[in-house]
């Protein structure tokens, strides 16, 4: 088992004080006038006024209209009476219902004329945000009493409190509202915004799974709050909710699922979770194919599975990245940290749909402060994860760039390397030395190969720590070096050659049994602005030949032309 550690650094200091300012942001409780309530499911025949008998008779239910009651939606709906304390309080107040039903809700005057509003109404001259309101003029049915009627719509029950403000305090409480909802879902969308930008860019499908992840629950989000009918006034979307939000729903727990076993590496750290894990992303689009097909049969049954798999699925990706993360993957305690409180969210609504948590308003506010926390830690942690691509890259590179023996440039790195600084300085002064180990196969043949590697790595350490950090040194192929001298004319550019072959003899590798010790050969070619890279290579290739006809372990100047037959004398080394 891996060692694990918590994931450290600035932002995570201040991530819970900013947690804490999106739920501040969140409407504050508020001063309403009290209401008593009492509801019965719709029945045939009935009329405001038969209803609002029943009321005063007591044969409707009793509820606390501040805490959330569930209404029947199914059949003909439910009827919902309402009773300011005192009964006259109502004018000038408006009348909130919080969170907005998915259906329609029907508000009736005195003259049994229905008002009706709906999330995805566009037929009203105003709209209230992330709640249904109704303007009170006056007292319609005399007592402070307020009738409404929860119309048949999709789901099985309508969650709502209801509460009657102050114009004034009405007005402060949606702009408040509307400037956290906005805050809330400019962090989920720039954050998704943001992946889709990467993704292509590192070439990573991590990114693109987050940012669908993201992208879907604001779209669940904005759709269960109203948010994109309004204020951005989606008209489009009116009608086509139920089956959008489920299949949103659908998709972002099997981007979520994806996003998971890549972002926690559950193939490293959670093997036996993986599987599970690709099964629940699988599942859920079958779930949402179902739900998007246009066959009521299928739609049916995908509607009953999704619930359940959803809340599966959130208790699965939260083991799994906490297996991942106590096994040693850092990136599994930011989606730990990310993914519960939407989990804790998700236990929440299913105790709230069964009626166990009555007081909690909240919710909604809550889902979507948490969905923007989570953008923002699974951005720090794809942060953390694209600076940890960024550190294989270079070691990759590094390791594609270097020879792996002696820990130099190889051939082709060495080229490229040259090439660039061509390009980057010209007309400065460039020199080539071409280094060739003499009588390295009497070393090897005497030695051993073993013997012939430790000498390389001794020999390209001492060419290393003689030259600059903006020379390069290569190898070229088994016993050949390489350097480029950047800046240096002909003469500096010798006397460093010199150095370099007294640093390799007084190495004093033995050869043979002999008392030889091993040497170097150095051709030196300057650079012409009009010849190519290999015919550069070549001239000091010839020089470096030179030397060794002239008895090795000296330097060559090349001549001035490709190829000259004609060179000038070898300077040979004084020990």
């Amino acid at each position: 088992m891996g060692k694990w550690h918590w994931p450290s650094g600035p932002a995570w200091r201040w991530l819970p004080a900013l947690g804490m300012a999106l739920l501040l942001l969140g409407p504050a409780v508020h001063a309403a006038t009290p209401l008593n309530g009492a509801w019965r499911e719709v029945q045939a025949g009935d009329t405001p006024q038969r209803v609002l008998q029943d009321y005063r008779h007591g044969d409707l239910r009793s509820f606390d209209p501040g805490q959330l009651q569930h209404f029947p939606v199914q059949g003909l709906g439910a009827w919902v009476v309402l009773q300011a304390q005192p009964p006259g309080a109502l004018a000038g107040h408006v009348l909130t219902v919080n969170p907005p039903p998915p259906g329609k809700v029907a508000l009736y005057d005195a003259y049994g004329t229905a008002v009706t509003l709906a999330l995805d109404d566009f037929t009203a001259p105003s709209h209230a945000h992330g709640r249904l309101a109704w303007s009170l003029g006056d007292d319609p049915h005399g007592a402070g009493l307020v009738l409404l009627r929860f119309e048949p719509g999709a789901g099985a029950v309508a969650p709502a409190s209801f509460a009657l403000l102050s114009a004034s305090e009405f007005l402060r409480l949606d702009a408040r509202w509307l400037v956290f909802a906005s805050a809330c879902f400019a962090v989920m969308l720039a954050m998704a915004l943001m992946a889709l930008c990467i993704a292509p860019m590192l070439r990573d499908a991590t990114f693109a799974w987050y940012a669908g992840f993201l992208l879907c629950y604001a779209f669940i989000q904005g759709t269960r709050s109203g948010f994109l009918f309004h204020p951005l006034e989606m008209a489009w979307l009116a009608g086509l909710s139920p089956v959008a939000t489920s299949v949103a729903i659908g998709l972002s727990m099997a981007f979520a699922a994806l996003f998971a076993v890549r972002f926690c590496e559950l193939r490293r750290f959670a093997p036996l979770l993986r599987a599970p894990a690709m099964a629940l992303a699988v599942g859920m689009l079958l779930v949402t194919v179902m739900r998007a097909c246009g066959f009521q049969p299928l739609q049916n049954i995908g509607q009953l599975l999704i619930d359940p798999l959803l809340i599966l699925g959130s208790v699965l990706l939260g083991v799994a990245s906490l297996v991942a993360a106590i096994r040693g993957s850092r990136h599994a305690w930011f989606f730990l940290f990310g993914w519960m409180p939407l989990l804790a969210l998700t236990a929440l609504w299913s105790a709230e749909i069964s009626g166990t948590l009555a007081g909690a308003r909240w919710l909604g506010n809550a889902s979507l402060a948490a969905g923007a926390l989570e953008a923002l830690v699974l951005s720090f942690g794809l942060a953390d994860h694209a600076l940890s691509m960024r550190r294989t890259h270079a070691s990759v590179q590094v390791l594609a760039d270097h020879d792996a023996l002696t820990n130099v440039l190889n051939r082709r790195a060495w080229r490229e390397a040259v090439e660039e600084t061509l390009r980057a300085h010209v007309g400065q002064p460039m020199t080539l030395l071409f280094l060739d180990l003499d009588h390295f196969k009497i070393l090897n043949d005497h030695q051993g190969h073993a013997a012939g590697d430790r000498a390389l790595v001794a020999v390209a350490d001492a060419l290393r720590h003689e030259l600059r950090p903006l020379d390069r040194l290569g190898r070229y192929g088994g016993e050949e070096f390489v350097a480029l001298l950047h800046g240096t004319p002909q003469e500096p550019a010798t006397q460093v050659a010199i150095r370099l072959c007294r640093r390799v003899h007084r190495l004093e590798i033995p050869l043979d049994n002999e008392g030889g010790r091993l040497s170097v050969s150095i051709g030196l070619a300057m650079h012409h602005p009009d010849e190519t890279m290999d015919s550069w290579i070549e001239r000091a290739d010839q020089a470096m030949y030179t030397a060794k006809l002239d008895g090795r372990n000296r330097v060559q100047v090349s001549g001035t032309r490709p190829k000259a037959v004609r060179s000038r004398q070898p300077l040979k080394v004084v020990e």
